[in-house]
């Protein structure tokens, strides 16, 4: 019995170990400079999501599968972090109207 499935390089697999391992050592070269603040933060998320785009898509096979399934696999997560994103706004919202309208911890003077 024969598999007549699509057969990928092991090159290609050692390419993207290596640019992992790139992506992950300038991940720790982040915490080894100490940078901080958003350029610290935008960096380790932008290394996160390069690798967890890059096992995705080469070695769970997305980049090879129809686009209904990637679809299928991509949308909710994306449509979860716009729901994110909407709750954020909205958490700015309802603490500054509950500053507003309670006060900020003013309590009464004693007798």
């Amino acid at each position: 019995m024969t598999h007549s499935g699509q057969q990928h390089p092991i090159s290609l697999y050692l390419k993207i170990w290596g640019l992992l391992f790139v992506l992950s050592t300038c991940s720790y070269l982040v915490d080894y400079f100490h940078f901080a603040g958003y350029l610290r933060w935008s960096l380790i998320i932008t290394f996160m999501l390069l690798k967890a785009g890059l096992i995705v898509a080469i070695f769970m096979h997305m980049a090879w599968e129809r686009l209904a399934m990637v679809y299928a696999i991509l949308v909710p997560p994306l449509c979860l972090l716009v729901l994110v994103g909407l709750m954020v706004s909205e958490a700015d919202y309802i603490f500054l109207s509950r500053v507003l309208f309670f006060g900020q911890g003013i309590t009464a003077p004693s007798p």
